[in-house]
């Protein structure tokens, strides 16, 4: 079951590595969809590079006190209508007329790090 807090939250923090080893940290806005966490980049962006390098990523919702962080891969996708959709919800953004931010990634999560049920 999904926790209902990745649909109330607003921004997610993801994790990529740069090709030299570096870390790069940045929130991006989300959703989730059958357990499958997507966001929308500039494709040209330093996660998107990233990425495209090292699919490796981590996520952390922003509330630290109540902390869910997950590890997982990130690959580029075309959306289903249920993402675009869901985006259309909660943030009132349609990322298919979107012109910058132009590619989606989906995260496949491989194991939650920190999670408050544990």
């Amino acid at each position: 079951m999904t926790d209902p807090r990745l649909g109330a939250a607003q921004n997610v923090w993801v994790a990529t590595v740069r090709p030299d080893g570096r870390p790069h940290l940045a929130p991006i806005w989300f959703v989730v969809s059958d357990d499958r966490w997507y966001f929308v980049t500039d494709p040209k962006s330093v996660k998107a590079r990233n990425l495209h390098h090292n699919s490796r990523i981590a996520l952390s919702l922003e509330d630290g006190d109540n902390p869910l962080v997950a590890e997982g891969e990130a690959s580029p996708v075309q959306p289903s209508a249920e993402v675009i959709q869901l985006f259309k919800e909660k943030y009132d953004w349609d990322i298919v007329t979107d012109s910058q931010y132009t590619q989606v990634f989906e995260v496949r999560v491989k194991r939650r790090v920190m999670d408050s049920k544990n």
